[in-house]
This record gives C-alpha cells, structure tokens and sequence, in this order.
C-alpha cells in the first residue's frame, strides 16, 4: 500500500490555514520538500502535516518566519528556539519596566525639575550601552597602577547592575551615576595625585572600609575608633607622612571639600542595591568625617 499523501488544500483544510498561507509556508522552506504527483501537483507526507502544525503554535506565539526557517533547515532546535525568545522576552519586559519607571519619575515633579531630570534620564534607556559605559567610567578613573583584582572589587560595588523592575526613585539614581562620573571633580578625587603608592592605599582602604561597616550599619556618628586609626595611618603612610593630629586635621579638611559629590554618588548606589550592609562609598564618607570633626584623641601608634 502506497503512502498516504495530501494535496496543499488538504493540508490547509486538516490545519484551518488558507492555501495561500501554506503554499508561503512550503516555498520559503518550513514544510519538507513535496513531492509532485503525475499531473504536477504537489504531495505532501504526513510529517508535513506535523510540521505545519508547528508552525502553525509558533507563529501564534509571534515567532518571526525568519527564525521559522532556521528551525526546518536544523541550524536551530526547538529547545535553543525557546531560550532565545525566552531571553528576548525579559530584556523586552526590562525596557518596558524602565520606561514605566522613567515616566513615573518624570510625572511627580515641578516643570522645571522635569525638564532636568529628562536629560539625565534620556542617557540610561538603553541599559547594556548605559552599564558599560559606567563601568568605562570607573576604568579611566582607578588609578592603573592598582590592581585588577582590587579594581574589580571596587568596580562591583561602584557599577551595580540596574534592576529588572525598577521603582521610580532607583532609575533616577541610577541615571545620576551617570551625571556625577562626568563631573570634573569626580576622577580628581580617585586619581590621588600626592600619594606614592596607589595600589596599597587603595587595598588598604577596602580594609578599613570593612573594619568601619558595622559602626556605620548601626547608625553611630562619625568618632574615633580602630577603623579611623586605621584610614588615617594608611593615608599618611601613602603620603611618606607621620600619623599625626596636625596630619589628621589636614588630611580630613583636604578630603572632607570633595566628600558631597563622593556622597551623593554612594548614596544612589545604596539606593539602587538596596543592600544590607553600607558600602565601601558609604563607609569612606564616615571615616573622613570622623576626621573632620578634628577629634582631640591622640592616634593609636603605627604598627
């Protein structure tokens, strides 16, 4: 017994497709090739009619003919189909979450608020370019003698990854970030140009940060302590300078000048990461006010 086939009317009447569709469908290469019966027609086999009914679910969930095409020619499967468009789904329920978010942001203000915060936000909308062009910010910024490995720590905290479902407030901080890396003042601060060695200040900073985060959680005031004595000895050792309160005294006025622009940047960071803990921005604030206070305890002696 010969093998059941089907004409394209039967395979349109069997799926509720117009031939039109399915004579489309065949020509652009979803279905298997039809074979042609004595008067020239065509013939399909019946997995055809499984193959149509594929496409048939697929184009009802929007999947684009061209995408069709690679999974009959096999240079994609049904699976890898899926995790593509499953992909592409979330990064368009992103920016679809963004845009929410950034228009919320710019209805709840003042005329002339909403005009400032249209032009910082109109640089974030288009998230990947956006994160990576923060993360370049802080490349130029780190000094290149400190490295990698420190660099990267700094950088997690620095650049956090903006969220799928962003509130109002976490898109308009997270667009700040962007503002405050342009501002000239912003690389001075990192770049220390008085300091000898960069690499161990900086690591020594991250420690120091560490040391102070539990007295910044719990809410306590800028004071003295293990982590100020800490902070100050490794900024006067990075200056070839005795730990002293004349050097304390000068230091944290020198440092305290730049802190509000330093601030404001962590300060969005926080508000972005909604972390626990304060980060390492939040805690150098706080060690450099404890300095500024000018605090009359005599510093521990350096080790």
């Amino acid at each position: 017994m010969s093998e059941v086939t089907w004409t394209i009317g039967q395979l349109a009447a069997r799926t509720g497709l117009p031939v039109k569709t399915v004579r489309y469908y065949s020509d652009v290469g979803l279905l298997p090739l039809a074979e042609r019966s004595a008067g020239g027609h065509r013939r399909y086999r019946p997995e055809a009619l499984d193959q149509l009914h594929l496409v048939q679910r697929l184009r009802a969930l929007d999947t684009p003919i061209s995408t069709l095409t690679q999974l009959a020619s096999g240079e994609r499967s049904l699976g890898d189909l899926i995790t593509d468009e499953m992909g592409l789904v979330r990064s368009r329920l992103t920016e679809l979450h963004w845009r929410q978010a950034t228009l919320e942001a710019l209805d709840n203000c003042s005329a002339q608020e909403r005009l400032r915060r249209l032009e910082v936000l109109s640089r974030v909308q288009r998230l990947p370019e956006a994160q990576d062009r923060l993360a370049e910010a802080w490349g130029r910024t780190i000094p290149a003698s400190v490295t990698a490995r420190l660099a990267d720590a700094i950088t997690a905290q620095a650049v956090p990854e903006p969220p799928a479902n962003p509130t109002a407030e976490v898109v308009l901080a997270y667009a700040e970030l962007h503002t405050l890396t342009r501002h000239p003042d912003f690389p001075v601060y990192w770049a220390c140009p008085h300091v000898r060695d960069k690499a161990s200040l900086y690591s020594e900073l991250l420690d120091t940060s560490e040391l102070a985060a539990g007295t910044v959680a719990d809410g306590l005031p800028p004071q003295p302590g293990e982590a100020l004595d800490h902070f100050s000895r490794a900024c006067a050792r990075s200056r070839g300078e005795d730990d002293t309160p004349g050097f304390r005294t000068f230091i944290g006025t020198q440092l305290h000048s730049t802190i509000p622009l330093f601030r404001r940047y962590w300060q969005h960071v926080a508000t972005i990461t909604a972390a626990p803990r304060p980060n390492l921005g939040i805690t150098h604030c706080w060690l450099v006010e404890a300095l500024a206070t000018r605090h009359e305890a005599a510093p521990a002696p350096a080790r």
